[in-house]
Formats: C-alpha cells, structure tokens, sequence
C-alpha cells in the first residue's frame, strides 16, 4: 500500500476502506475462528449471512453459495461452529467481516486430528499401499454386506444387486453403524466374514451424515480388521464428498453404497449387450467364412476335368516321358562304358610291384635289427658309467673307507670346531653302527 504523500493529504472514503481491506488481508492468513451463530439468514441467491460471537465480541460472517453447496447439513441459530475464514473488509459499508470458505461443528478439530493421525500411522505402515490390494472378482456368485439391517444403504444395495444380478447369494453380517461400540461391531463383523469364507467379495456400506455419524469407519480397529480381511473388500461410505479411514484401507472404494453395489456385481444388461455384440461379430465371422469357401468351391469346379480326358491326358504324358527315359538312359549308358573303359586303363597303370616291394621289406627288417641291436650297446654303456658314478659318490663307500659322520643332538652335521662346544654331546656315524660322545677339547684350526 503506498503511503500518503504528506499529513495533510486528503483521500476519499472509498480509498480509505480499499487500503484497509487490503491491510486486512494482508494481514491474517486463512484461518479457524470458534463461535456461535446468530442473526442467520439465507439470502435468495443462496448465500449466507450471520454473526459469529463469544462471550465478548462478534464478528460479521458471509458464506457464499458455492461453498455453502458443499455442507451436507444445515446452519442454525445458537449452533457452536468453526468456520474456516479469511478476515476482509466490505468496502461499501466499511465493515470488518469473515469470509467464510468451510464450516464445521466445534469439537470436530479433535476429530478431524485424530483421524489424521491414525492415517499417517497406518499410511507408514502400509496399510493403503496398491500393491497390497486385492482384485475385485468379475463374476462373484456370493455378495457378503456388513451394515445395519435398518439402514437406507442396505435397501439401495440390495435394489441394486436385484436389478443387476438377480441371481446372485448375499450374506448379511449386521453391525451397527454408528453410536457407542459401533466401531467394534463393524470389525467383528467384518473378521466373521472373512473367517467363514462364504462371499466372493465384502461389501461395507452405510448412507451419509456428518463426520460424528461416520466417525465408526474412522476407528483402527475397523482398518486392520479390512486389512486383514481375506477376501476383496469394497467401502461404500457416507456420499462422494467423505472419506473415512476404511475408504483408504479397503481394496476399492465407493463413492456411495449403490455405486459400491454396481462396483461389486456385473451388469446383466451390459452382459447381455456384450453376449449379443459377440453373437453378431461371430455371426459376420461365420458368413465370411462360408462365402469365402463357396466361392473356392465355385473356383475349383471350374478347374474340374471329366475323367476320361485327364486319363489321355495323362497317358500322353507318360508316352513322353518314356520317350525321355529311354534316350536318356541310352546316354547315362554309353558315358558309363567310356568311363568304365578310363577307369580300367589307370588302373593298370597304378597296379604295384610286389617283387620290388617284397625286397625293400627284407631290406628295412635287417636294418631295424641292426639299429635295435647298437640301441642296445649304447643304453647299456652309458648305464654302466652312471653306476660308477654313483657308486663313486655314495657317501656309504667314503664311510667305508674309514671316515664317519659327526652330527649334533638335533640332527645338523657338524663341519667345523668351531660349530660345537667343550663339553656338547655328538653323534658318530660309521659305515657300520653309530656312537656318542662328548668334546673335551677343540682346534679350530685357525
């Protein structure tokens, strides 16, 4: 808002309330105001006018029809609300008011907590998750309902299930559906359901009301036992506008118990739309078929020829393929004799000498026998002079000699003075047994 330009300007009233409506609004945010309503009136255009006060002060209201629309229940004089309301001011009178986008009874913030704190508990724990939720079975033969016997919803789910599948089996499990110890009824219902195992799907349903009234489908006790429900659970709660904790939790959710009733039971008429378009798309299938055949057979009698002329027709073709045959066996005949007469001369020409053969094998025997035999000598020379030489190095001949071994306790060889001490005990080895002894004196020998 742009200030005035000196103490002394002057500026007219519409001004003045333009820049304080917008310092209004500017300066408080959408917000929660408790009280309650009085000087109520509906306008005929639909909107909404009252007096929201406390002990102390009042405030203005206006609720404008579009929004007033959206409330499934009726304002009244003396109510205890809370109005969801942005601060403003009406220009043309320059008074403060409230404009008013919700409405709830007081109290219902409690509520209103409560349930979304329960939705973040079971949200976390995955309790909505998609992939947990069951398939709706397309053609279910036993329909289980869990609702009140009294209720409204009953009657328009079971019109519904008349006028769709007239045969279908529906089970009852009846529970209360609102009031004290609602919530646990619905759940033990709901648990008997799955644990008898008589229904295709589950359906849980009542008609609208206010937050209170459907407050029981809000309960976890209610959520845990749709989710663990063995079979496909459909929620049919309240109208299109409320959403309960069974909405979330369930495996489909309804707008209203009929919309859950349509949800949960084919359509006979659809069926049988379905049935007829399939009969009339097999019907053009099978004449197309049936034309497509007659005009092959129309086709190949005209191919068709009277027997007797296809026998001459084929005893012609035989005549010349006789004719074939025989001038070409006469060929296949004489390039055989020319072939076999080929075959014959170099075959002559490849035909061995065995004399030659029979002295060249006398010859490589005796020379195989003599290499054999010189083989021999050689191997036998060359292990002679091996055995010398190991009988050289075997340190048993230098034992024999008259030389010995001396070792350690510990096994080492000794081969120095310097490696034993005055007094260490030695072991000797001869060529023939062994001895101990011990050092008296050493000579390094240095």
């Amino acid at each position: 808002m742009n200030s005035l330009s000196s103490a002394t300007a002057v500026i007219s009233v519409s001004e003045l309330n333009r820049r304080a409506r917008a310092l209004v609004e500017s300066g408080f945010p959408l917000l929660w105001v408790a009280g309650e309503i009085s000087n109520f009136t509906r306008a005929t255009s639909g909107h909404c006018y009252f007096l929201l006060k406390d002990a102390q002060a009042q405030a203005r209201c206006v609720f404008f029809r579009h929004k007033v629309s959206a409330l499934d229940w009726q304002l009244e004089n003396g109510m205890q609300v809370e109005v969801r309301a942005l601060p403003t001011l009406y220009e043309t009178r320059g008074e403060f008011q409230l404009t008013v986008e919700a409405v709830r009874r007081s109290g219902l913030g409690a509520l209103f907590e409560a349930f979304e704190r329960l939705k973040k508990k079971l949200e976390q724990e995955g309790l909505f998750d998609t992939s947990r939720k069951k398939a709706l079975p397309a053609f279910p033969r036993v329909i289980g309902i869990v609702t009140s016997p009294g209720a409204a919803a009953l009657r328009d789910v079971l019109t519904t299930l008349a006028r769709r599948v007239p045969g279908t089996g529906i089970v009852l499990y009846p529970a209360p559906v609102q009031g004290e110890g609602a919530g646990g009824r619905i759940a033990q219902a709901i648990r008997t359901a799955s644990a008898r195992a008589e229904a295709d799907v589950l359906i849980v349903c009542r008609g609208g009301g206010s937050m209170e009234d459907l407050w029981a489908f809000n309960e976890e006790s209610v959520a845990r036992a749709i989710a663990d429900c063995a079979m496909p659970v459909i929620s049919g709660v309240g109208h299109e506008t409320d959403f309960t904790i069974a909405d979330f939790v369930a495996d489909v959710r309804a707008p209203t118990p009929t919309a859950a009733a349509a949800l949960a039971s084919p359509d006979r008429h659809e069926l049988r739309a379905g049935l007829l378009a399939l009969y009339r798309q097999l019907k053009r299938a099978a004449d197309r078929l049936l034309e497509a055949r007659m005009q092959q057979l129309d086709y190949l009698g005209r191919r068709l020829v009277h027997p007797g002329e296809h026998v001459r027709n084929q005893k012609r073709h035989l005549a010349y393929l006789a004719t074939r045959l025989k001038a070409s066996m006469a060929r296949v005949l004489d390039t055989a004799s020319w072939r076999s007469a080929e075959l014959a001369g170099r075959l002559r020409a490849m035909q061995p000498d065995l004399d030659a053969a029979l002295l060249r094998q006398r010859d490589l025997g005796l020379r195989l026998h003599l290499g054999y035999a010189r083989l021999l000598e050689l191997h036998d020379a060359r292990l002679r002079r091996w055995a010398a030489n190991l009988a050289h190095l075997n340190p048993q001949s230098v034992l024999e000699r008259g030389y010995s071994i001396v070792a350690r306790e510990d096994g080492a060889i000794v081969r120095s003075a310097a490696e034993v001490q005055t007094g260490e005990r030695l072991r000797l080895a001869f060529a023939r047994g062994a001895a101990r002894a011990r050092v008296e004196s050493k000579d390094d020998g240095e």
